[in-house]
């Protein structure tokens, strides 16, 4: 596919003329950062969680990095050949008493994962909606209805939600 092109006629804009990758390496570089992938541990620790597929816990983790395993995962990810392990996949009680699938990702895996958002976030978040409320730092669900709330005293009458469950499931 050629993303140098023009859009279809009757579009006044035109797609990415850069052909470079859209995770370029520095990007990579700067998530591999040491003072990074610190900070990334630091608040994966913070966070606890269960052990993934592999049964490593958070107690585990730092004696399995100190042995050589980080420096090797590390080399992996610069070279374009680490593979994220499979989740573990649980299903959790949910106040209807249906059930809601959860996957637990590795300690490794968190890590990278933790690692990769902080050097991203900042670089795609000024581009949201200033409306968009989840998953988005220093934001929560509170905010949103706070917001409905406001916009009603202005006389507006509606507001839409937007969810999108499972929607990565289908």
């Amino acid at each position: 596919m050629n993303l140098n092109t023009r859009m279809p006629t009757g579009s006044d804009g035109t797609q990415r003329i850069d052909e470079q990758p859209a995770f370029r390496a520095y990007l990579l570089e700067l998530a591999l950062q040491p003072a990074n992938i610190l900070a990334a541990w630091k608040r994966v620790r913070a966070n606890k969680g269960a052990a993934g597929i592999d049964g490593m816990t958070i107690d585990d983790f730092p004696a399995w990095a100190k042995d050589g395993n980080w420096k090797r995962i590390m080399s992996e990810l610069r070279s374009g050949q680490y593979q994220p392990s499979p989740v573990r996949r649980v299903e959790i009680d949910k106040p209807d008493d249906s059930k809601r699938q959860l996957g637990i990702p590795t300690i490794v895996d968190r890590v990278i994962q933790q690692a990769i958002a902080q050097v991203l976030t900042p670089v795609f978040d000024s581009t949201f909606s200033g409306n968009s409320f989840g998953f988005r730092p220093h934001r929560n669900g509170q905010q949103a209805v706070k917001q409905v709330r406001d916009i009603i005293k202005t006389g507006r009458r509606f507001a839409v939600d937007v969810d999108l469950s499972k929607f990565f499931d289908r």
